[in-house]
């Protein structure tokens, strides 16, 4: 359990890292994720201290933002005074979370890191998916549809972090995935009618953009 006085020093430093990220992947994205891994936590009954940690920490050494000096997971951690053993637990769920491809395995080895996981995932999904994923889009510059680019189900990690394909793309080489991809079976009962809107809307996005209706 990592000490209640942590947790408090490490969201005011993770806050000022991520104020003003309009990507997507903000403060509001992790306190999100906090809220709904704590949520699955009591739910599976993984450590909640240790679930709060990693969620608040999960996407700063994330591969889509650039590592400012004093930024790092350890530099962070240790800033607010997490003991080394704990640091290393964290690190091994944050490295756990990100999705890497359709063809990509991403076991986790703990119920933190599976719930952890999910909570990031369902944030990924649903309308606030859906918001999330053209405002990352936007900030790399890229086009909302192309019918002439089909999205690419990718096999490693490499192929999907340089995919550069629109963003209704993302949609069917991740977002459609992640319902089957949970890990518990609350998550399983949350992502249901959140996959459903996707769906909905991309239906209607294509229709719209058919100018069939």
């Amino acid at each position: 359990m990592i000490s209640p006085k942590v947790l408090p020093e490490l969201e005011k430093k993770v806050r000022e890292i991520f104020a003003g990220d309009s990507s997507g992947h903000d403060w509001f994205h992790l306190d999100r994720v906090r809220a709904i891994a704590l949520k699955l936590a009591a739910e599976e009954g993984a450590d909640p201290s240790l679930v709060e940690a990693s969620a608040l920490l999960h996407d700063l050494e994330d591969h889509k933002r650039e590592i400012r000096p004093g930024e790092s997971l350890q530099e962070v951690c240790q800033s607010v005074g997490m003991e080394e053993a704990e640091i290393r637990r964290v690190r091994t769920i944050v490295e756990e979370v990100s999705f890497q491809g359709a063809g990509v395995a991403t076991p986790v080895s703990s119920v933190e890191g599976a719930v952890v996981q999910d909570a990031d995932r369902l944030d990924a999904i649903g309308a606030i998916g859906i918001a999330r994923a053209f405002a990352f889009g936007g900030s790399r510059g890229r086009l909302l549809y192309d019918p002439d680019d089909p999205p690419v189900l990718h096999g490693d990690f490499d192929s999907y972090r340089s995919s550069r394909g629109a963003t209704i793309n993302h949609f069917y080489e991740k977002l459609l995935l992640l319902r089957d991809r949970m890990n518990t079976a609350s998550a399983r009962r949350m992502a249901q009618e959140r996959h459903r809107f996707m769906e909905l809307f991309l239906e209607r996005f294509l229709r719209e953009w058919e100018g069939r209706l």
